[in-house]
C-alpha cells in the first residue's frame, strides 16, 4: 500500500515519503498539522499568527505536495481559527486534499476548556467544522477520546452521522488498544491518532502502532517532534546520537525526530504542524531521509533507554 519514490536534484516534494490509501483517498505520508497556524504557542496562548503568513503556509503546502491536512474547530487563538484559515486559503479544495478534523473536546468561545461532548452533543461539533470549513461532508472524523473507559457511545454517534453522508471516514485519537476493538465493532476505523515521537514511549503506542501495521490502519502520531514539549512546540537539538545523525545528513535535529517517526512503518503518517514557511519546507524534506539502518538502530535504542 506504500509506494515509495526515488529523491531527485530539483524541489523537494511530499511524493518523497511516499504515500498510503487513507480511506478513499491516496495521501503522501508528509502531511500538515493546523493547531500553530493560529499562533506562537498553542491554541489561545501566546502571540497570535499573522494571517497573511498563515494563508501563505497552506497555500505553499498544497504546492509542495501536500494533501493531508489535520485541523479541528477547537484550533483557535485569540484571533485566528485554523479551519477559517484552511477555507480562507485553499477554497475551493483540490480533489486529491484530504481533511481531517477531531471532536470530543470542547473549548468556550474565551479560550478555556468545557467538559468533554456528550454523544449527543458531537453532531454539533461536526456541523460546526462543516461550517467553518466551508464543505458538506468531512473526509475524516477522528473521535479524541476524553478519558472515558468506553468509546462506543462517542463512537457510535459519529458512525450514524456517517451512514448519513456528513462523514466520510472515522477514526480515534488517544485510545488504548481496545478501545480500536471496541470501535471497529460499531464502524470502521481508517486510522488511528495516538502520541509517539523519538524518546516518548507511551504504554500504548507500540501495541496500536503494530496493530494498525497488520490492519493496513493508518497510524498518525502528534507531538511526534515536540518530546515532552508537548504542545508548545518542536524539541530542542536533543540527545547527541540525533544530533549526530543530523549532521551525517545535513539536516537538523527536528527532521531527524520526522524521518524516525516515517521509518516506524509505511503506514504511519507524519503531520508536523508550523506556522513558518521555511520550516514548512524542511518539514516536507524530511520525506526524502533515508535512514540507514545503523543509524536507526542508534535512534531506536535512544528511544529504548527513555521508555
Amino acid at each position: 500500500m506504500c509506494d515509495t519514490p526515488p529523491m531527485t536534484s530539483q524541489t523537494i516534494t511530499a511524493d518523497a515519503a511516499g504515500t498510503w490509501k487513507l480511506g478513499d483517498h491516496s495521501v503522501h505520508r508528509i502531511g500538515l498539522g493546523a493547531m500553530r497556524l493560529t499562533g506562537s504557542a498553542a491554541f489561545h496562548l501566546g502571540v497570535p499568527s499573522d494571517r497573511t503568513r498563515s494563508i501563505a503556509v497552506l497555500r505553499k503546502a498544497v504546492e509542495l505536495g501536500v494533501n493531508h491536512i489535520d485541523t479541528a474547530a477547537f484550533y483557535f487563538s485569540a484571533l485566528r481559527s485554523a479551519n477559517e484559515l484552511i477555507n480562507s486559503a485553499l477554497a475551493p479544495y483540490p480533489d486529491d486534499l484530504l481533511i481531517a478534523t477531531k471532536v470530543g473536546p470542547h473549548r468556550e468561545y474565551d479560550g478555556e476548556w468545557g467538559t468533554a461532548a456528550r454523544p449527543e452533543q458531537l453532531r454539533g461539533h461536526v456541523e460546526e467544522n462543516l461550517r467553518q470549513l466551508g464543505r458538506d461532508h468531512l473526509d475524516l472524523v477522528y473521535l479524541r477520546r476524553m478519558r472515558q473507559d468506553s468509546v462506543a457511545e462517542h463512537f457510535g454517534a459519529l458512525a450514524e452521522l456517517r451512514e448519513a453522508g456528513l462523514i466520510r471516514h472515522l477514526g480515534l485519537s488517544d485510545v488504548h488498544p481496545r478501545h480500536l476493538a471496541e470501535a471497529q465493532a460499531i464502524a470502521p476505523v481508517v486510522s488511528v491518532q495516538n502520541r509517539l515521537g523519538l524518546g516518548l514511549r507511551t504504554p500504548a503506542a507500540d501495541e496500536l502502532l503494530r496493530r494498525c501495521g497488520e490492519q493496513g490502519i493508518a497510524f498518525v502520531p502528534f507531538y511526534a517532534i515536540a518530546g515532552e514539549r508537548g504542545e508548545l512546540g518542536a524539541a530542542e537539538s536533543g540527545d547527541e546520537v540525533i544530533a549526530a545523525v543530523a549532521r551525517a545528513h545535513g539536516v537538523t535535529p527536528v527532521q531527524i525526530r520526522t524521518a524516525w517517526t516515517l521509518h516506524r512503518g509505511p503506514h504511519v503518517l507524519a503531520i508536523p504542524g508550523t506556522g513558518n514557511p521555511d520550516h514548512l519546507v524542511a518539514n516536507v524534506a524530511t520525506g526524502a531521509i533515508r535512514l540507514t539502518d545503523a543509524e536507526l538502530a542508534r535512534l531506536d535504542a535512544l528511544h529504548a533507554a527513555a521508555a
